[in-house]
């Protein structure tokens, strides 16, 4: 995985082969962070990933200058693996080793951007769990953004705070608004 963009652009990042991700691709990180980039001034904002997997998300917004990122998932060779690089290019990343579902449900701070790599696999109901969860604990600042990446196969437009989807190949972006 490469870091697009900010202090660390074109930096590689190579993930331990036993990490159960699915890094979002390069084509598709740049098309989302072309449409941030209209959306929201990236610098000092704070930052949520859910289902962080490799961190490749956070490290993108940290070194594009996101004040805060708080990476959560499940995973502890994956919270470990995110930890130590975030520690190497000295970004402002903290992790939580915790079930998102569970982290959402008790979570109720606010944030600018949060972002959810979910497995492809979940059920709609799941996806759509995420979107709850964010929407009654008030986890959005005023103009902030929810987006959940999914599978073409998922469809997330009935939530009542879905805003629009962008498609590149088989990945999805889809958009909440507070």
């Amino acid at each position: 995985m490469r870091i697009i963009s900010g202090i660390h652009k074109g930096r590689r990042i190579q993930a331990p082969k036993n990490l159960p991700v699915r890094p979002t691709t390069d084509m598709a990180k740049e098309a989302l962070f072309n449409i941030l980039r209209n959306l929201i001034h990236i610098s000092d904002i704070k930052v949520l990933e859910l289902f962080a997997g490799s961190g490749n998300m956070s490290y993108e917004f940290a070194s594009r200058g996101a004040g805060s990122v708080l990476a959560v998932d499940k995973h502890f060779p994956c919270i470990a693996f995110i930890k130590k690089t975030a520690a190497e290019l000295d970004l402002p990343i903290d992790t939580i080793k915790a079930d998102v579902f569970k982290f959402l449900e008790n979570h109720s701070i606010k944030y600018d951007i949060i972002f959810a790599d979910p497995p492809y696999a979940l059920e709609s109901t799941d996806f759509l769990k995420i979107a709850d969860f964010v929407s009654e604990n008030q986890m959005l600042t005023e103009d902030g953004i929810l987006i959940i990446e999914h599978s073409k196969h998922t469809d997330l437009s009935e939530h009542p705070s879905f805003d629009n989807a962008r498609r590149y190949g088989g990945t999805v972006f889809s958009f909440f608004k507070r």
